[in-house]
């Protein structure tokens, strides 16, 4: 009796901690399995960071885009554009080799008449710089000229991928020379802008010399004032990704640099080697079939 009631215990005690055993076991993969739903849904959908992942399905082949969090009303945007389907069978409109591919605009869709001359609407730039530039891969609005635009407004619509080119260290001291001269013109014209009363009503007083001298004091002003706040020069961590990856450093500042691309860079290099017409439009249409924000 005594041996049947122990084999009954033993028996009894051994289902219960095989039960245990296969709960944990359970209770462990679930925990394992939402973390790895958690760490998925991080990288797919707007997380603490508030980044957010595209696709774009091209006739070309798939490109996933990140959004950052940190230029809200350009990822805003864009989410807005591929809900109303803006995006859905645009054109790669522009695409110069060693630069860039360009779509995103509405009227280059089927059916659509493009019109070149009708002013597109913009939205506040958020230029987040140095610590995003224009690296091989880079997303950033397209926008008017300075001349038009002195607030580096960005297209609604339009973007562009960045696939640009290497660049040594040479190479990047130029182009930090060519923007601290742009620069000095920069301030110098709105030095002019800012006198032009002043000139209006003394030109003629001044005379062609007396004209010259008040400009040059005006230059000397500008290039002391960009001696004391100079354009920032490139950072390390810019210079390495030129060098190494390549890109297009001499926009750097001037355009809203808002996601990048994670997969599909293949696809953009496809496309980027298309052959074009004399205004950069592709000779084969290649479109966007859809845009859509991934859960």
């Amino acid at each position: 009796g005594n041996n049947m009631f122990c084999r009954v215990c033993h028996f009894v005690y051994f289902r219960v901690y095989k039960e245990l055993f296969l709960m944990k076991k359970v209770f462990f993969l679930v925990l394992m399995a939402c973390c790895l739903v958690a760490v998925s849904c991080n990288g797919q959908k707007a997380g603490d960071d508030g980044d957010v992942m595209i696709l774009l399905e091209t006739t070309s082949g798939d490109i996933k885009l990140r959004l950052y969090g940190d230029t809200p009303g350009h990822r805003d945007n864009f989410m807005n554009n591929v809900k109303e389907g803006l995006y859905d069978g645009v054109a790669f409109h522009r695409v110069i080799r060693n630069f860039m591919i360009q779509t995103g605009n509405p009227d280059t869709r089927p059916g659509q008449i493009e019109d070149t001359t009708k002013k597109v609407p913009t939205i506040p730039a958020e230029i987040v710089y140095p610590k995003h530039f224009h690296r091989r891969g880079a997303l950033a609005a397209a926008r008017y000229g300075d001349e038009e635009n002195p607030d580096k407004g960005s297209d609604k619509y339009q973007f562009y991928i960045v696939t640009g080119r290497r660049y040594d260290d040479q190479m990047l001291s130029g182009i930090e020379s060519s923007q601290y001269d742009k620069k000095v013109t920069s301030v110098y014209e709105s030095y002019v802008d800012a006198n032009d009363s002043v000139i209006r009503a003394n030109r003629k007083a001044w005379g062609r010399d007396g004209l010259r001298d008040f400009l040059d004091s005006l230059s000397y002003k500008a290039k002391e004032y960009v001696a004391a706040n100079p354009p920032a020069k490139f950072t390390e961590a810019q210079s390495e990704a030129y060098r190494i990856y390549g890109g297009a450093p001499y926009l750097d500042g001037d355009y809203t640099v808002f996601g990048e691309v994670v997969e599909g860079m293949d696809v953009v290099e496809k496309i980027e080697k298309v052959r074009t017409d004399a205004g950069d439009r592709p000779l084969q249409i290649i479109r966007v079939k859809k845009a859509t924000i991934l859960e």
